[in-house]
């Protein structure tokens, strides 16, 4: 199947199925979507309304970390929206202050508070403010991010996102930001007291599950430090278990200045965070707010999550599958369709040796949801509680769609 007859496909499916359903017309025509409603789900696996079964091992982009239908967070749901669902921040509220306090003491030290808000991108957002006051002192502005990233997509989070083809619609984007290549320590050089801070995704998702290395790391941590200039983690697909520790910075030797929190953190209820080390809260009354941030349904529901996935018995179950699901892939690497394995914890990326919109496409056929990561990557995103029978059953269809994609290619 050539690439140009499988995007066009995608886009006459989606745009036939929107023109022939004045529900779907209603809204924006912002994503390529397969054509498919789905209704109701559990644990990993969901239902379409006409009543067909897939394999969900996308997760909404790494949000449902509890899968589907999970009755703990639904029992959370139904108590605290009989309760209490929304105050202003003018006032305080239990799950709230619960909340930002687990999540303090689960960083060990390393963060001291937390402002919530509703999603990755204004987490990001209030990251860049926070880095552009504290180097206010100093007279520094710029800031930095690495190749290959991706932040957001409102303006601030855009601006430091390294991949052109999302903010080229939108330029000119906000000023003094500077992109720096990704793993190269020499690179780091050119990093001076000029900059506020740098924003780092521990693993890139978006831009093609890319490691950032330990080396790398440490290198940037020791930059920042001569400098003053605020390390800033995009935990947004990483944190909250994803890599098998709580925090993914954890899963490194590096303690960032500032993390962002989001998707995984309400297991499918919106809900974002940034949090600030004792050096980086630098933020008083009136500098920041969110009408919606903090509210007390999206705390408690975020509270029983990260209850739940922050015990150590979780977080070690999450590592167990992640070997499991990465020992059986890389055992599948041909060189061909698959050509190797990458990533760590519970997103797990395979490079493919085919545009994965192809291989995506037949995956779907085969009732199996997963997400591309760039040209040639798809990313693995199952629940962090997934199951050995999920597992099996994502390997059972993963051997069909390689068999099909197989006798594609020899017929060609």
């Amino acid at each position: 199947m050539e690439n140009v007859k499988v995007d066009e496909i995608i886009k006459e499916t989606a745009a036939s199925s929107r023109a022939s359903d004045p529900y779907k017309a209603a809204v924006m025509p912002t994503y390529g979507r397969f054509d498919v409603i789905f209704d109701h789900g559990k644990g990993a696996m969901i239902w379409d309304t006409k009543g067909e079964a897939y394999l969900d091992f996308v997760s909404g982009v790494a949000v449902n970390a509890l899968g589907h239908g999970n009755t703990e967070i639904a029992k959370v749901i139904s108590e605290q929206a009989a309760k209490l669902m929304h105050i202003s921040n003018l006032y305080w509220n239990e799950p709230q202050l619960k909340l930002a306090k687990t999540l303090i003491d689960l960083s060990e030290g390393v963060l001291q508070d937390v402002f919530f808000c509703n999603s990755g991108t204004e987490a990001l957002e209030g990251a860049i403010k926070l880095a552009r006051k504290y180097g206010k002192k100093r007279g520094a502005v710029k800031l930095a991010h690495l190749s290959h990233s991706f932040h957001g997509r409102t303006m601030g989070a855009l601006s430091v996102t390294g991949q052109e083809k999302y903010q080229a619609p939108f330029k000119p984007l906000i000023p003094e930001v500077y992109e720096f290549p990704a793993n190269d320590i020499e690179a780091l050089k050119a990093l001076d007291s000029s900059y506020c801070g740098i924003l780092v995704e521990p693993i890139q998702g978006e831009g093609g599950v890319n490691s950032i290395s330990d080396d790398y790391l440490k290198a940037l941590r020791a930059k920042c430090d001569e400098l003053d200039v605020l390390l800033i983690f995009d935990e947004v697909q990483t944190g909250i278990g994803r890599l098998g520790t709580f925090y993914a910075f954890q899963s490194t030797n590096v303690k960032p200045d500032v993390v962002c929190l989001a998707k995984g953190l309400g297991c499918g209820f919106p809900i974002g965070a940034f949090i600030a080390s004792q050096k980086a809260s630098v933020l008083v009354a009136g500098d920041h707010g969110s009408t919606f941030g903090g509210n007390p349904l999206a705390t408690a529901v975020a509270l029983k999550g990260v209850e739940l996935i922050s015990s150590p018995a979780f977080l070690a179950n999450v590592q167990e599958k992640s070997e499991k699901i990465a020992q059986k892939l890389s055992a599948l690497a041909d060189g061909h369709i698959i050509k190797n394995v990458k990533g760590k914890g519970l997103l797990i990326g395979i490079e493919l040796g085919i545009d994965c919109k192809s291989f995506n496409t037949v995956a779907f056929e085969n009732k199996l949801l997963l997400i591309p990561a760039g040209e040639y990557v798809i990313r693995v995103l199952p629940p962090l509680n997934v199951t050995d029978e999920e597992i099996d059953l994502f390997f059972e269809k993963l051997a069909v769609i390689l068999e099909s994609l197989k006798e594609e290619k020899n017929a060609k």
